[in-house]
């Protein structure tokens, strides 16, 4: 048993073993025509939106929240810049 490669699951703070994985897979299928685009980057719970043009910031931003809502996910305001 000694040669055996034993490895701890990584637990996140929720509870729930290896879900960084599924939420990252998940947060990808919620925006994955945003991150094709490249409006949008997202790794694991931080989404960073990312365009050029300043006038169309507020509907990425809004189509965004309006995703994250759909899927039961929500946002804090004070942790967003």
């Amino acid at each position: 048993m000694e040669d055996a490669i034993l490895f701890k699951p990584m637990v996140i703070f929720f509870g729930l073993t290896n879900s960084s994985v599924m939420f990252q897979i998940m947060m990808n299928k919620i925006l994955r025509d945003l991150i094709n685009i490249g409006e949008v980057m997202s790794f694991i719970d931080d989404v960073i939106v990312g365009i050029e043009e300043e006038e169309g910031y507020n509907e990425v931003v809004k189509e965004v929240v309006k995703r994250l809502a759909e899927n039961n996910l929500y946002v804090k305001p004070e942790k967003c810049k």
